[in-house]
């Protein structure tokens, strides 16, 4: 069970969070970083650690635990803040995010980062594995699940393709595949530079039993993780989200696939979330 279990409302102010967290740990990355990308995927990972995922900082060596691989290793910035949140390590080690012998390396690392279960950075890498993991925990009757967050830029690996033929002739309803949707990658948009659509087609196609949410809504994410079907196989969440979502100026612009912000931009940031923070203490 989640130890955590928050609800709704109590998820969205998790996420606020989170992102404060986000734009401190890039602005202060000697290293530059993902923004846009890991504001992208808040909502989603929020929902998994606190409320979905059946893990543990204190049960890290459980061989029945959850796992979660993050697959779009990139994205680890968003990573790092829920896992501090969640007390896999102490939030005053995002501030050494990237910087030199730090715990927080720009991909996650399994030897150096506490709740970390693979290191992923070169995409196509993570959905393999995944698979082999669910696969070995059917075979060994555990109870475990695996998740893990892909990009869309991300499926134009091959790599994933094969991995979901695999998953799918395996029956293994025991594997959850989130797939970040924000239509945006390193030089411009998905549809233009590798067009993966139509998405939910090519997972059915595939083998696959396919979910759509919007990702950047909390009660959203929350009903699809919560509600899969179960019919024997591999379960699909397309996540429609916005790259950089909720800061104004991040939103949807793909030069902050790998900026950081400087100067009046932490500000201006902070101070958007600061505001998003106050509407959600009124709305409670």
């Amino acid at each position: 069970m989640n130890p955590f279990l928050l609800s709704v409302p109590e998820l969205e102010n998790k996420a606020r969070a989170v992102r404060r967290h986000i734009i401190s740990l890039n602005a202060n990355s000697p290293a530059g970083g993902h923004t846009g990308a890991d504001l992208s995927q808040v909502e989603l990972l929020t929902a998994l650690y606190f409320r979905v995922l059946d893990c543990a900082a204190n049960r890290q060596d459980d061989e029945e635990r959850d796992i979660y691989i993050q697959s779009k290793g990139h994205a680890v910035g968003c990573y790092y803040c829920v896992l501090a949140e969640a007390g896999y390590f102490p939030v005053e080690w995002l501030a050494t995010y990237q910087h030199a012998n730090s715990h927080l390396p720009g991909h996650p690392v399994k030897q150096k980062t506490p709740g970390i279960e693979l290191n992923t950075g070169a995409l196509g890498h993570g959905f393999p594995v995944a698979v082999g993991l669910a696969l070995a925990a059917k075979r060994s009757n555990s109870k475990r699940r695996i998740f893990l967050i892909t990009g869309d830029g991300e499926l134009a690996e091959g790599s994933n393709w094969e991995a979901a033929m695999v998953a799918a002739h395996y029956k293994l309803d025991n594997l959850v595949i989130i797939n970040d949707k924000n239509g945006l990658q390193l030089a411009g948009a998905t549809k233009d530079i590798m067009c993966t659509d139509p998405l939910d087609e090519k997972w059915r196609a595939f083998g696959m039993e396919v979910t759509e949410c919007e990702g950047n809504d909390m009660a959203s994410v929350v009903n699809a993780l919560e509600n899969l079907p179960q019919t024997g196989k591999p379960n699909v969440i397309i996540a429609h989200t916005t790259k950089g979502a909720g800061v104004s100026f991040i939103a949807g612009k793909p030069e902050w696939h790998h900026r950081v912000p400087k100067g009046d931009e932490i500000g201006l940031a902070m101070s958007e979330l600061n505001d998003l923070i106050e509407e959600g203490m009124k709305s409670e």
